[in-house]
């Protein structure tokens, strides 16, 4: 199992980018939720309104994820893959029945 944390500009992104993952079968889960972000940008602290997408999912999807996201903004924007080490085995589950299992291509 992989999960993206993905920074957007809004919620509607977040919704937009988020059900064509779903509907692509790229993701069995998505989560958004409004954050603040406070960073450096030219020698200057700045704040402003973010909003987080966390997508779950099976590994190997990452690129095709990717290109979903830079189809609906044109910005840069912070995508991060974590591998999480304990998943809850309904989850599991539920994750395999919905989402393909990518088989690894050999290098040979």
């Amino acid at each position: 199992m992989k999960m993206y944390y993905v920074t957007l500009n809004n919620a509607e992104e977040a919704r937009t980018i988020g059900r064509k993952l779903l509907a692509e079968k790229l993701a069995v889960c998505v989560n958004w939720y409004p954050i603040t972000c406070a960073y450096i940008w030219q020698g200057e602290i700045n704040e402003e309104p973010e909003v987080v997408l966390i997508i779950k999912t099976q590994a190997g999807y990452g690129s095709e994820i990717e290109k979903v996201i830079r189809q609906n903004i044109n910005y840069t924007n912070f995508i991060a893959e974590i591998s999480p080490s304990s998943i809850n085995q309904g989850f599991l589950d539920w994750l395999n029945a919905e989402i393909p299992v990518k088989k690894l291509q050999s290098t040979i």
